[in-house]
């Protein structure tokens, strides 16, 4: 069965890069998947009264901000065509709108219909990265983080950052579509971070994904004091890692996402495609 994959391209106030469009065709590609990008325009509600238009102009600025917006995401829509039909990728496009408040709910609405989300992450920009959390958390759907300042290449080793938690056994399963297609897989398990259901965790799961035929090993990671996402990133790129794969720990308090330290440390500083699942 074909994997159904899409791209989530808000684009008020700041929109992910041309990297990421690029980079979600690649991924699609590998997984022979099919694509559905969109973009998500703003739409703002027009609640200027006669002062404010005098003084303001604010009607003016509005259509502006849509304007670009709009622009923004057609540009995204052209990158992401261009590359798919370089690639031989199936491609569908749909352009939605949101309020300036609520891009990252829309976004995690459309990403339930869909088998993996893919979204943008960038270093600067607040606005996509609380996109990218309310998508992890709300869509109910593994979410990939792409980055983007590169291109991903090919994701032929995975690291699984195993601890033995429901959240963690969930994203494994998730994974599977990067699994069967990797070269290597590492099970990392953090040894010195939190209490662990036992001693040999990573050792089992490795058995069980060689058990399926795939090429897995088990590591053990001290942190050392590190921050916990850090400390799973740059052991990931010291070995050689294409992509992490780890749970995302997390509860609403109010509306407010109050999150676990490793997926905070990886949404605050994200070094390299990372997937997610809640």
């Amino acid at each position: 069965m074909q994997v159904l994959s899409c791209v989530l391209l808000p684009t008020f106030p700041d929109s992910p890069g041309r990297k990421v469009a690029v980079n979600a065709v690649a991924i699609a590609a590998q997984l022979d998947a099919a694509l559905d990008a969109a973009v998500i325009d703003v739409d703002i509600p027009d609640v200027s009264n006669a002062l404010s238009s005098l003084l303001l102009d604010l009607p003016v600025k509005i259509r502006e901000a849509e304007a670009a917006s709009r622009s923004r995401g057609k540009h995204l829509l052209a990158a992401v065509a261009t590359e798919a039909e370089q690639r031989k990728v199936t491609l569908t496009t749909q352009e939605l709108k949101a309020a300036p408040g609520l891009m990252g709910e829309i976004a995690a609405r459309e990403g339930r219909y869909f088998d993996l989300c893919m979204v943008g992450w960038a270093r600067n920009s607040e606005a996509l990265q609380s996109a990218a959390k309310e998508v992890i958390f709300s869509s109910g759907r593994p979410t990939l983080l792409l980055p983007d300042w590169e291109n991903v290449g090919d994701l032929e080793h995975v690291v699984v950052a195993w601890d033995g938690s429901r959240v963690a056994a969930r994203t494994v399963a998730d994974a599977s579509p990067f699994l069967e297609r990797a070269r290597a897989i590492s099970v990392v398990t953090v040894v010195d971070e939190k209490a662990l259901p036992r001693q040999d965790i990573a050792e089992r799961l490795a058995l069980g994904l060689k058990a399926r035929g795939l090429h897995a090993s088990a590591e053990a990671l001290r942190a050392r004091h590190n921050p916990i996402g850090t400390a799973l990133q740059e052991h990931a790129e010291k070995i050689g890692g294409k992509l992490l794969v780890m749970g995302g720990y997390g509860h609403s308090r109010l509306r407010d996402m109050v999150l676990g330290g490793a997926t905070e440390g990886i949404l605050s500083d994200l070094r390299m495609p990372v997937l997610m699942s809640h």
